[in-house]
């Protein structure tokens, strides 16, 4: 079952098979708790992290998306911080997900998926590129400058810039561990996505993040 499909649910039947139910789109959508054990060793994953460029149409379903969310910049601590790190705990790289769909905000706090457009706006990613509408997913890192108080204008860039960064690996790693692809975009439409933007930011990098194409 797929999250694209927004979120097709998925129970148990009474026989122990799975029967899928359909469920409309919902303004805010809890994410099932992401899986913290196990999974490929470091040293592996770091060895087969790789770009890759294209993408099968087979959607992601809603445990992928809850763990790679969480790897990216889920909350790990009881203190509310990050599996990545951020200059002076700022926390302010936001997570947007493109899916078929609609676009989603990423809220760490409560790991959950709060809905902001009810329409497939994967095009809008970038105009120089169709990974973003290829993948099933497509992920936008921007940095919310109200959480930056305090820094000063080439702060608010280097700092933004440079904690995307550290998101976009943690993505890379989830993905070389379970078998994904995906590839970091710099090529973006950033003045149409700020607008997209639920907040005063800047978007940064995007990421697309799809299975890959059978052979």
């Amino acid at each position: 079952m797929s999250i694209a499909s927004v979120f097709a649910q998925e129970k148990a039947s009474p026989k122990g098979g799975q029967k899928l139910e359909s469920i409309e789109p919902q303004p805010f959508i809890e994410l099932p708790a992401p899986q913290r054990k196990g999974g490929l060793p470091l040293y592996e994953a770091l060895n087969m992290r790789q770009t890759n460029r294209k993408f099968a149409e087979k959607p992601l379903n809603i445990q992928q998306i809850s763990d790679l969310l969480w790897c990216a910049n889920g909350v790990n601590r009881e203190d509310g911080k990050r599996t990545a790190p951020s200059a002076r705990n700022a926390r302010e790289i936001e997570i947007l997900v493109f899916m078929e769909k609609g676009v989603y905000l990423y809220i760490p706090d409560k790991h959950g998926l709060q809905m902001l457009f009810e329409e497939d706006m994967r095009g809008k990613v970038s105009s120089r590129s169709d990974m973003p509408e290829k993948a099933p997913v497509c992920l936008l890192f921007a940095a919310n400058r109200s959480k930056m108080d305090g820094f000063d204008e080439d702060a608010v860039r280097f700092y933004g810039c440079t904690d995307a960064g550290y998101v976009s690996q943690n993505v890379y790693l989830y993905c070389a561990a379970n078998k994904l692809n995906t590839v970091v975009m710099g090529a973006i439409d950033r003045d149409a996505l700020r607008e997209v933007l639920p907040f005063d930011g800047d978007p940064v990098l995007a990421q697309p993040v799809g299975y890959p194409v059978e052979k």
